[in-house]
């Protein structure tokens, strides 16, 4: 039976698109720079126009931006051992964050289409209350720590877990990476009043919007010495060189966005001693946002833990051209980005 949503209701199907901001100048300097003379000019209003929240691409055809579900994220192993993960290529977003033993795993987001199979589907962590409440979404999860599902709990976030109608163990794999969700039958058990739009996740724009930045094609994304992920543009988009991904089902990244974030502690450990990381997913710090095969710098900020992340540089706001966008939260303290030409 499906839980009483807990959460702030959504807005509406249809949202009013602005044509966007006139962008000029680039981002130069080195990772730990400060943000380069982006410039940006308003352009002139654009026309009503019904797009998805979680990529702001048009929505095509008979469909429509409202969905009778929320917003699912599948909590995604993201170690070998998870290899191959399933349904990647079908998510709209994929934010990647710190685990413990200096790990990472995926939080990938779904809501214009919903997979039959992803996984391995594993444990939230606390960190995910700030990745999943700007949009409102339900979390398909194998579980989580006590402490987890109590502050899970009470920041009114629902999920779904083993036992529930959609998830399966895979006999052929070895436990924990062998749990797997349907998530067209997660979406009929939380399944929504009416069809409503969550708001947008990150500030789209269009292509012409982003500055020209500087050529940026081979990136290294270190999460602090237990994990590097590691990225090639193509001259379509991004690659991940080191996905665990199944042949033919890697997420399609049009844009890599890294955020550098503060990383706390938890408060427990794990079945192994390590120390639970948490991220602190609100105030403000660096941002990366690499497009195109160029990189522009400016500073995120998220008021708290269920507003949308906004972008900025000195010049002004800053948008993410639409499209499939993978979100790096990387610890300001030990983690490192670098890239090449």
């Amino acid at each position: 039976m499906r839980r009483a949503r807990l959460s702030h209701p959504r807005s509406l199907a249809v949202v009013l698109v602005a044509a966007g901001l006139a962008l000029a100048g680039c981002g130069g300097g080195s990772d730990s720079g400060s943000d380069g003379p982006d410039a940006q000019q308003v352009a002139g209003a654009g026309e009503v126009s019904s797009t998805w929240p979680l990529t702001g691409l048009p929505v095509s055809g008979d469909e429509e931006a409202a969905q009778d579900h929320p917003v699912i994220v599948a909590k995604m192993d993201n170690t070998e051992a998870s290899s191959p993960q399933i349904g990647l290529g079908s998510a709209d977003l994929v934010v990647e964050e710190l685990v413990e033993g200096g790990l990472t795993r995926l939080a990938a987001f779904y809501y214009s289409d919903l997979p039959d199979r992803v996984g391995p589907v594993r444990s939230m962590r606390a960190s995910d209350i700030g990745i999943v409440s700007p949009v409102d979404a339900t979390i398909a999860t194998s579980g989580a720590a006590a402490v987890t599902l109590k502050r899970i709990k009470d920041a009114g976030i629902d999920y779904y877990t083993e036992g529930s109608k959609g998830f399966a163990r895979d006999s052929s794999r070895a436990a924990p990476y062998n749990l797997f969700a349907n998530l067209q039958d997660v979406g009929e058990e939380a399944k929504l009043d009416e069809p409503t739009r969550p708001d947008d996740y990150l500030p789209w724009g269009s292509e012409d919007d982003f500055p020209a930045g500087q050529a940026a094609k081979h990136i290294d994304v270190a999460f602090g010495g237990g994990h590097t992920t590691s990225w090639k543009y193509d001259g379509k988009g991004y690659v991940n060189q080191n996905t665990y991904a199944a042949q033919g089902d890697t997420f399609p990244a049009d844009s890599v966005v890294v955020l550098r974030v503060q990383v706390g502690d938890a408060g427990y450990l794990d079945p192994a001693g390590n120390p639970v990381p948490e991220t602190k997913f609100t105030g403000k710090g660096q941002a990366m946002i690499f497009h195109g095969g160029h990189l522009v710098r400016g500073t995120w900020a998220k008021k708290d833990l269920g507003s949308p992340v906004t972008l900025s540089t000195k010049a002004g706001d800053l948008t993410v051209p639409a499209g499939h966008t993978w979100i790096e939260l990387v610890p300001a303290a030990n983690g490192n980005v670098t890239f090449q030409k």
